[in-house]
């Protein structure tokens, strides 16, 4: 082989390795908190990973960046007496939601999850106990975690429990986001929150708004605590304010069609 013959060869391979390389990089979700970077009012953030690399394993953040429609979702490790207020504010304003809830709510709170279902809430799945779900490389681990849910919230309601998945605290891994889709969920990660979850130091309504509607975008899947006070007394004018600025709301089923 001639020397110029080699030099092609060789840049060629080189080409190929690199290429691989970059798509590996697009496709691949590297372990961490799930964090935001909101550089743009009213424009999606910076996410860790973007919607291609999710889309891989049936995962998501954000709708469609095209239309005004919002979607709406609650965490819940436990029942402070705010549920029940959010839930009549959810009616009134014919708003769906999704509620991520762990064993110990399902356990406690049976009438509040059953409500949850008869008003055409979806209930997801936020493991049985809240672990660090991103320590958890084991199958067997990982599947009990989410099947002892499932189980607990058919005993309770007497339904199959909706397969969409959102990791306690944010913290994921690629590995966990393949184990996931292997058991026929989706995960849902958020594009909108704010600090709400501290019982101890709850934000003011004015911090509420100021947090939450500069930031509102085209596609926001947005994470609010059910636990929080501060969030059971502003999501009335919230839901109006977000209406009158044009949004509609969808459910996790329109987020993944």
């Amino acid at each position: 082989m001639r020397k110029r013959d080699v030099i092609i060869t060789v840049a060629a391979i080189c080409g190929a390795v690199f290429l691989a390389l970059s798509v590996f990089r697009r496709q691949a979700v590297p372990t961490g908190n799930w964090g935001l970077s909101f550089r743009e009012q009213g424009q999606a953030p910076v996410a860790p990973a973007d919607r291609e690399q999710l889309a891989k394993y049936d995962a998501a953040y954000l709708g469609d960046t095209e239309e005004k429609v919002l979607y709406l979702t609650f965490d819940a490790g436990y029942e402070n007496g705010c549920t029940e207020k959010i839930l009549d504010t959810l009616k009134k304003h014919e708003v769906p939601a999704a509620f991520f809830l762990v064993g110990n709510y399902v356990n406690r709170n049976a009438d509040l999850v059953r409500r949850m279902v008869a008003e055409g809430h979806i209930v997801g799945n936020h493991t049985m106990h809240h672990p660090d779900m991103a320590k958890i490389s084991d199958k067997e681990a990982f599947r009990k975690e989410l099947e002892e849910l499932e189980d607990l919230y058919r005993e309770t309601t007497g339904k199959e429990l909706p397969k969409y998945y959102r990791p306690p605290q944010g913290t994921y891994s690629q590995k966990n986001l393949e184990m996931a889709k292997e058991l026929g969920y989706k995960t849902v990660f958020w594009s909108l929150a704010y600090v709400d979850w501290n019982n101890d130091a709850q934000p003011s309504e004015q911090t509420a708004f100021e947090k939450l509607l500069p930031r509102t975008h085209n596609g926001a899947v947005i994470l609010l605590h059910s636990t929080s006070q501060t969030n059971a007394r502003v999501l009335d004018e919230l839901l109006t304010r977000w209406k009158d600025q044009g949004y509609r709301f969808g459910t996790l089923y329109d987020l993944f069609r």
